[in-house]
C-alpha cells in the first residue's frame, strides 16, 4: 500500500548502454512486484466493502469459528494477505530505492515518507470511514494500515543502516519472539500503557476532550516484516539470475507454510489455540482463525508465505494478459487506497439517506452476494482513475511530490 518509488531509471542502470536483457529482467521484476501488490489491494477492496455494508456484523479478532457465517469467514480471511504483503514489499521496495540513490538518501526518503504517511493515517485516511463524521478534530482516530506502514518505515530509516545479517536476525527476532510478549497486558493507569498500546497492545487511548485513539496495527511486528523485506532486497539486484530467485522464494514460501502447519497442528505456540469445532468445516476454520491485531507468529507465516509463492509465480508468468492490469492497481498504492475508501463513504452515506439505518443505528444489507457485486462493479470503476495516476507518475519523475503516493 506503500507504493515506494523504486522504479529504476535507465541512467541508473549502469556506465554506458544496459543490456537488452538486463533490461528486460528489470522490467519482470517491476511487474512481478506490483502486480502482486495490485492483487492483495484488490483483496482489501473486497474486506472494505465488506466493512461499509456488513457494519451490522463485525468479526471478532481472531475470528470465532464457532458462530461466524463461513461465507463471512472465507471473505474476511482473503484480506488476511493484504498487510503483510505490503509490508514486505515496502521493505522490498526500500531496497531497490536504493539500486541508484546513497544509503544516507533512501534513509531520508524513508523517514520522510513515513512521517508523510502518519500525517494521512491521521487525516485523510482518517475521515474516509463511513461512519466518520467530517469535523475537525474528529472523535476517533484509528491507527491502522497506513500508521504501522509510516511507523515501519522509520524505523526501517534507521535500521537500514545495520550489516545485512544483522537486518535478518533483528527482523526473525521480531516475528519470531513477539508471542512471548503477549503475556503483558498494560492498564490505563500504567505510565507505559500509551506506548505499549501503539507497540503491542491493541487497546484504546483516550487523548483527552472526548477524544480517542484506537491502537488497530500494534507496530512491532510490522517493523520485524519491513526488515526482513529490505534484507531480500539483493535477491531482486539487477543483473540477478531470474530462475534462481523464483526458487529462493519458492522455497521459502512453501517452508513458510509447510512451517505453519506443523507449528499450527501442535499448538502450543504462536497465537491462540485451534479447537475441534465439531465439523470438518468449523474445525478448519478454527485452525485457520489467527490474530492479526498484532499480527502473530502463525498469522505471519503463511501469509507471507502465499506472498512470496505468488511473487515467484507472477514472475514466472509476466507475459500474461493479466499482469499489466494487476500492475497499475499495484502502481499507485497510495490513490487508489484513498479513492476507493472515499467512494466507498460515498456510497454508504448515499444509502444511508435515501433507505435509513437497515440494521440497528448503520445501513446495511442482508446477503452476502451483494459485498461481491459491489467489488465487481468497483474493480472497474476504479481503473480508470488508478491508470490515469500510474501513467502520470512514469511520465511526470519531474513532479517530486508524486513519488510520495
Amino acid at each position: 500500500m506503500s507504493g515506494t518509488t523504486y522504479h529504476v531509471p535507465a541512467s541508473g542502470l549502469g556506465a554506458g548502454a544496459t543490456s537488452t536483457v538486463e533490461a528486460a529482467k528489470a522490467r519482470t521484476r517491476l511487474v512481478a512486484i506490483d502486480a502482486l501488490r495490485g492483487l492483495v489491494m484488490l483483496f482489501m477492496l473486497v474486506d472494505h466493502v465488506r466493512e461499509t455494508f456488513f457494519l451490522h456484523l463485525q468479526v471478532t479478532d481472531p475470528v470465532d469459528a464457532n458462530t461466524t457465517d463461513p461465507g463471512l469467514f472465507f471473505t474476511r480471511l482473503l484480506s488476511t494477505f493484504c498487510a503483510p504483503t505490503f509490508v514486505a514489499l515496502t521493505g522490498l521496495s526500500a531496497w531497490l530505492y536504493g539500486q541508484s540513490h546513497t544509503k544516507a538518501e533512501v534513509s531520508e526518503f524513508l523517514l520522510k515518507r513515513g512521517l508523510f504517511l502518519l500525517f494521512l493515517e491521521l487525516t485523510v485516511v482518517g475521515f474516509a470511514w463511513p461512519t466518520q463524521p467530517l469535523i475537525f478534530p474528529p472523535p476517533n482516530f484509528w491507527l491502522q494500515v497506513i500508521w504501522a506502514i509510516g511507523v515501519s518505515m522509520v524505523a526501517l530509516a534507521a535500521l537500514i543502516h545495520l550489516p545485512r545479517i544483522a537486518q535478518f536476525a533483528v527482523g526473525l527476532a521480531i516475528v519470531c519472539l513477539h508471542n512471548l510478549l503477549d503475556p503483558i497486558q498494560l492498564t490505563p493507569e500504567s505510565p507505559w500503557y500509551n506506548i505499549w498500546a501503539m507497540i503491542h497492545q491493541r487497546a484504546v487511548i483516550d487523548i483527552g476532550g472526548g477524544m480517542i485513539a484506537k491502537t488497530t496495527y500494534p507496530v512491532l511486528p510490522w517493523i520485524g516484516v519491513i526488515l526482513l523485506g529490505y534484507a531480500c532486497g539483493p535477491w531482486f539486484a539487477k543483473g540477478s539470475d531470474p530462475a534462481r530467485r523464483i526458487r529462493r522464494l519458492v522455497i521459502v514460501g512453501a517452508a513458510l507454510i509447510v512451517g505453519f502447519v506443523a507449528i499450527r497442528y501442535l499448538n502450543f505456540y504462536g497465537d491462540k489455540p485451534w479447537f475441534d469445532a465439531g465439523t470438518p468445516l468449523r474445525t478448519t476454520m478454527s485452525f485457520l482463525s489467527l490474530t492479526k491485531y498484532p499480527p502473530s507468529l502463525l498469522f505471519l507465516m503463511p501469509t507471507v508465505g502465499t506472498g512470496c509463492l505468488l511473487l515467484a509465480l507472477f514472475e514466472k508468468y509476466e507475459n500474461s494478459r493479466v499482469m499489466p492490469a494487476l500492475a497499475l492497481f499495484g502502481g499507485a498504492p497510495m490513490f487508489f487506497y484513498i479513492v476507493h475508501l472515499y467512494v466507498l463513504k460515498g456510497i454508504y452515506n448515499i444509502a444511508l439517506h435515501l433507505y435509513g439505518p437497515t440494521k440497528g443505528t448503520v445501513f446495511g444489507v442482508d446477503n452476502l452476494a451483494t459485498v461481491w457485486l459491489w467489488v465487481a462493479i468497483l474493480i472497474p470503476v476504479l481503473y480508470f482513475p488508478t491508470r490515469w495516476f500510474a501513467q502520470l507518475k512514469q511520465r511526470r519523475r519531474d513532479i517530486w511530490w508524486l513519488k510520495y503516493l
